[in-house]
């Protein structure tokens, strides 16, 4: 389950950056299409769908949270924390 958080965190920096490029591009350029998911998938439209749409589904990932128990005390690669142990330090 920990990849796919961490796939869901590059997808989400992906989709930051690339709507960045989209306001950049559009103050920048009088309404320029800087949309790199756009300019790499334009050719296959049901892709580049494909692609918005899991962008979307690891927002809401990230909204919901993970729910296994090593994230339940943010103790996960997700988190960026080193786990906990049980005993004193």
């Amino acid at each position: 389950m920990h990849a796919l958080y961490k796939i869901a965190k590059w997808l989400l920096v992906i989709g930051g950056i690339n709507w960045g490029l989209v306001g950049l591009g559009w103050l920048a350029g009088g309404g320029a299409d800087w949309n790199v998911v756009h300019l790499i998938f334009s050719s296959m439209p049901t892709l580049e769908g494909i692609v918005y749409l899991l962008v979307g589904v690891a927002a809401v990932m990230k909204i919901f949270h993970c729910k296994c128990g090593m994230c339940k005390n943010c103790n996960c690669a997700t988190c960026g924390t080193a786990p906990t142990t049980g005993g004193s330090t």
